[in-house]
């Protein structure tokens, strides 16, 4: 999900979950960015459901769409199990051909 590619917006998600609601406004004043750029960064979490903003008067108030956040923290754990699995049998596949090598090596010393 490219929308939790940027650690500013992921941050952005830590700030809204701890706080429940907040205007952009409110949430600049917690990021080292711009009341602009919060704003444009809500935009891509927004479009991706992970956040929902509600015309408050003249403001917006945002918050975390929990559900859409538990579905992604989920995908990204199966991902992670899957990277987890690849890389035990790259490790495998590589212990294997060092022990090969070494027993080779090892029978050539004998043989000497």
């Amino acid at each position: 999900m490219t929308a939790l590619a940027d650690p500013t917006r992921r941050r952005l998600l830590d700030v809204l979950a701890a706080r429940g609601v907040a205007s952009a406004t409110e949430l600049a004043g917690e990021l080292p960015v711009s009341r602009q750029a919060v704003v444009k960064h809500l935009a891509v979490l927004d479009t991706a459901g992970l956040v929902s903003g509600r015309r408050a008067g003249r403001e917006v108030r945002y918050e975390v769409r929990s559900a859409a956040l538990d579905n992604t923290a989920r995908w990204m754990a199966s991902l992670a199990a899957d990277w987890d699995r690849r890389l035990a049998r790259i490790k495998a596949v590589a212990e294997a051909a060092e022990a090969a090598e070494a027993a080779g090596s090892a029978g050539q010393r004998r043989r000497q």
